[in-house]
């Protein structure tokens, strides 16, 4: 059955059929195929398109990760994590309703460390906890603090999204639960799969979703979506399954080309990593042929991780910064930290900033 889109979002929400015929292959190396070619006609539809209006990224806060999930059967280095970057996007685009401002990948940093594993990573500190936690996962902003620095008020946000919902508690954006909506006019824009998921967890799941994170939410604050869309000008949320099966990558079209946002994987390595200097990465793909390296902690679906990273990078093309490796500004980039020696990046975006925020 088609997507319904609200009424009131029908100028704003545009589906994109590109992928649909590709997604229905059987086989799973012709779908790879069928599925990068999709991926490659996408690219030249949006790269042919208008630009996002404005486009920015900030880091909110640094996490430890299992070096054995960040680098599926990959990484060769002893230490038992990497740091992680999770970063906020600023995005606005035009659309036939005006302006809409868009947060993508708002967490909330004071509700991430409930997720079972991170709350139990934790309190191993035991009465050092406050210490530790510092230490191991320092804050760099907030989402108030980061729109604050922008000049964004709560009211101008139309939307928040997120490639996945682990780790993440949107009671405090969107109200309920006794929570005050942060956002008054902000809707979340979601896949079904990842929605629907989040009512019902496996304990796989559950040990990365954060406890009742959309608990009493109103049904008219979600936007639950069956495919891919056109948010605007020069933005799409692609399906993007694997790291979990309601996954879906935002792809914006900035000055800097076509930039794709997921956690399918940890950063440029993870999508180039024969030209990766991450310990281990280059021989595993020379040995095992494989294109990319999976970022693999729940494993909800690795075969199809596998074909959404290619699309990833077939969408992202090479990035102008460093061409060997894909414009991907993943959402939890691998980051170097003293704290975890071994891992350093080989390339990674940062922090950018294109366009004039309109802040009216």
């Amino acid at each position: 059955m088609p997507m319904k889109i609200p009424e009131d979002l029908q100028n704003v929400l545009m589906p994109v059929d590109t992928f649909t015929k590709a997604r229905r292959v059987r086989v799973p190396g012709k779908r790879l195929e069928a599925m990068r070619k999709a991926a490659r006609e996408f690219r030249a539809q949006m790269l042919a398109g208008p630009q996002v209006r404005y486009y920015r990224s900030l880091g909110l806060v640094r996490v430890p990760y299992p070096s054995r999930y960040a680098f599926l059967n990959a990484g060769r280095i002893a230490s038992p994590y990497v740091h992680i970057f999770n970063r906020l996007f600023i995005v606005q685009v035009d659309t036939s309703d005006g302006l809409k401002t868009l947060l993508l990948s708002p967490s909330d940093v004071d509700r991430n460390g409930e997720t079972p594993f991170f709350s139990r990573l934790s309190h191993s500190f035991g009465k050092l906890e406050n210490v530790g936690t510092k230490l191991i996962a320092p804050i760099e902003n907030t989402v108030e603090s980061a729109l604050a620095r922008s000049g964004i008020r709560p009211e101008q946000v139309d939307f928040i999204s997120y490639d996945h919902l682990h780790t993440q508690d949107v009671r405090r954006w969107l109200g309920g639960d006794g929570f005050e909506p942060y956002f008054p006019n902000a809707r979340l824009l979601v896949m079904r799969e990842e929605w629907e998921a989040m009512q019902g967890l496996t304990p796989p799941q559950a040990e990365w979703y954060c406890p009742h994170g959309a608990r009493g939410v109103a049904k008219d604050r979600v936007v639950v979506l069956d495919r891919d869309v056109m948010v605007g000008d020069g933005l799409a949320l692609v399906r993007t399954p694997g790291h979990t099966m309601g996954n879906h990558s935002f792809v914006a079209h900035t000055p800097d080309g076509l930039l794709v946002t997921s956690e399918n994987g940890v950063g440029p390595d993870s999508y180039a990593p024969l030209h990766s200097r991450v310990p281990g990465l280059a021989r595993y793909a020379e040995d095992t042929g494989m294109e990319v390296v999976l970022n693999g902690n729940t494993l909800e679906g690795g075969l199809e991780q596998y074909i959404s990273m290619v699309v990833e990078k077939e969408i992202a093309g090479p990035s102008p910064r460093n061409p060997d490796f894909p414009n991907i500004a993943s959402s939890s980039e691998l980051t170097a930290y003293w704290l975890f020696p071994g891992y350093r990046p080989s390339f990674g975006l940062g922090d950018v900033e294109f366009g004039k925020l309109q802040v009216a």
